[in-house]
């Protein structure tokens, strides 16, 4: 940390002697305090019983002068519980940091890279906070525009490893290949691409996989390789209201991990087995067509993938270590009670696809109208949805909006929960009405209603939201257990299940500013961003957050 702060400074003084250059940057910090509730579980861990509050801030600069990008990420954690949702994480120390200089058609970067190949099936590095994603890709980036079509880049580094703040980095070396193009001829745009990456394992990651095979019983072992080719060819053709993309991935054999393979195979009993290594390649087909005019548009999105699991080694699971991401099929919903039920992206077996139509008759009415059907390539159910929804703003100062979601999701496969009924059922309808006071001042009202026999059973959410723009933002709510699944809280050891869930929040903006301040009671749950979820514990307390940018 001390010699990448150090040589960061010393290059942006270096540099600032020749000209004057620009200077930015921006912070972000959350604060939570910790009040034990034991009927909802949100005790009998450190941070309840100890802790008693914790942080967690970034702080990015950015410096650009003459050719020249800095930037330096400071990332603070104190008592935090992001990294382990039921235990406090301190750690402080320089998160990220790089140096990019263009020179003519050649683009240099060396630290931290944030970037990706194609969709990102292939490689992608990138930041999430909320999930705590952070693997950028410790190393060297070089971009040549070959043409005034044609760009090119290559890479090679190894992965951030996001236990520790200090760039501490995965053992294994990755290097990639990306050419992409972009051409157009009247009417026609097309914008191809071709991608290509290596993986070469360390001695270290080598060795506990051989571990692992060991272990397996000999009609399951195998020699496992030090190194993973992949390939992906990708295209956007747009012709007037119509835009096509496919991309197509494939990956050479390699030891590739199953979770739950021992659980959910007839031929293993063995229930203290969760997992097992295959030497497998891998592929993924993926695809999304839309089309749109004056009061209509369409779109038809597909997905088909098998073993392709793109990881620093089959070592790491859930987060830790991830080289890619794959696209979502199934429409994320952002209404409370409905993102509960996120379908994660599924890298093992997922045949996946969605269509969605958007109906406009006039410029006051809209209705959208989805279906989403998922299952593994052997037919499992995984996930469906059918989902509408209309927009009516032809009354002075009142928008209407107003929906249903039917939805069947399997807790067994996303969750690894749901015993002996598997899937959730549930019929989601809602009401959304936002009333314009002034041309300043709103009032919004949402309720929602989840009926369902499973899981938790059925909800019931409602909102109450007051806006005075462009400062202030005022929103009670409450989500209810109405109709609890007794059978499945008892088994969770919930006595006597709360029904009220409630969050206060109010939000001051001013300027670059906003601070935000919420009482908070939430339910155990998935947290899901842009199809990657990770679960986190129920929570009580005073949740605090400022973002400032400069």
């Amino acid at each position: 940390m001390k010699k990448a702060a150090v040589l960061f400074f010393i290059m942006i003084t270096a540099v600032n002697l020749f000209g004057q250059g620009t200077f930015s940057g921006d912070l972000m910090m959350n604060m939570n305090f910790f009040q034990r509730d034991t009927s909802i579980k949100a005790s009998g861990n450190p941070l309840y019983d100890n802790a008693l509050s914790g942080s967690e801030g970034w702080l990015n600069l950015r410096y650009n002068i003459s050719g020249f990008t800095f930037f330096v990420r400071a990332d603070a954690f104190n008592n935090s519980n992001l990294k382990n949702p039921i235990a406090p994480s301190t750690d402080f120390g320089i998160g990220a940091w790089g140096v990019t200089k263009e020179l003519g058609d050649l683009t240099i970067s060396i630290g931290s890279i944030y970037d990706q190949v194609g969709s990102g099936i292939l490689f992608r590095s990138y930041e999430d906070r909320g999930l705590l994603i952070d693997n950028a890709l410790m190393g060297i980036e070089l971009k040549y525009k070959l043409t005034k079509n044609i760009m090119i880049k290559g890479f090679t580094g190894q992965q951030k490893n996001n236990t520790r703040v200090n760039n501490v980095r995965y053992g294994p070396v990755i290097k990639g290949f990306n050419a992409e193009g972009d051409f157009g001829a009247g009417k026609l745009h097309v914008i191809p691409g071709v991608g290509v990456l290596n993986r070469t394992l360390d001695d270290a990651s080598m060795a506990a996989i051989q571990g692992t095979i060991n272990a397996q019983d000999t009609n399951h072992r195998f020699y496992p390789k030090y190194n993973m080719y992949a390939f992906t060819v990708y295209n956007t053709l747009i012709y007037k209201n119509f835009s096509w993309y496919v991309e197509g991935a494939f990956k050479t054999h390699e030891a590739v991990s199953e979770p739950g393979y021992y659980a959910t195979n007839a031929n293993y009993t063995d229930s203290s087995k969760s997992a097992i290594l295959f030497d497998r390649p891998g592929n993924v087909e993926y695809t999304s067509i839309n089309y749109g005019k004056k009061g209509i548009a369409l779109s038809l999105t597909g997905k088909r993938t098998q073993d392709f699991v793109m990881r620093t080694s089959p070592n790491e699971n859930l987060l830790n270590g991830m080289l890619n991401w794959q696209p979502v099929v199934a429409v994320l919903r952002p209404e409370r009670l409905m993102a509960r039920y996120t379908p994660a992206s599924q890298d093992i077996s997922e045949l996946a696809g969605t269509a969605n139509m958007v109906l406009s008759p006039n410029d006051l009415t809209n209705f959208n109208f989805s279906y989403t059907h998922i299952n593994t390539l052997d037919g499992r159910k995984l996930y469906r949805e059918a989902y509408a929804e209309g927009n009516y703003q032809g009354l002075k100062s009142w928008i209407l909006q107003g929906g249903v979601q039917y939805m069947e999701y399997n807790i067994q496969a996303y969750r690894s929960e749901g015993g002996t009924r598997p899937m959730l059922f549930s019929i989601t309808p809602f009401v959304d009405i936002t009333y314009r006071v002034t041309e300043k001042k709103s009032l919004r009202a949402e309720v929602q209603y989840m009926a369902s026999k499973d899981d938790w059973g059925s909800w019931l959410f409602a909102l109450l939201e007051y806006d005075i723009a462009p400062k202030w933002s005022f929103t009670v709510s409450d989500m209810v257990n109405v109709v609890p699944n007794n059978d499945l809280l008892s088994n969770k050891n919930y006595k006597n299940p709360p029904n009220n869930y409630y969050n206060i929040f109010v939000a001051y903006t001013k300027g670059p500013h906003r601070f935000t301040l919420a009482y908070v009671k939430q339910v155990d749950g998935i947290n899901c961003s842009g199809g990657v979820c990770r679960y986190e514990p129920a929570f009580s307390g005073v949740k605090a957050t400022l973002t400032s940018s400069f």
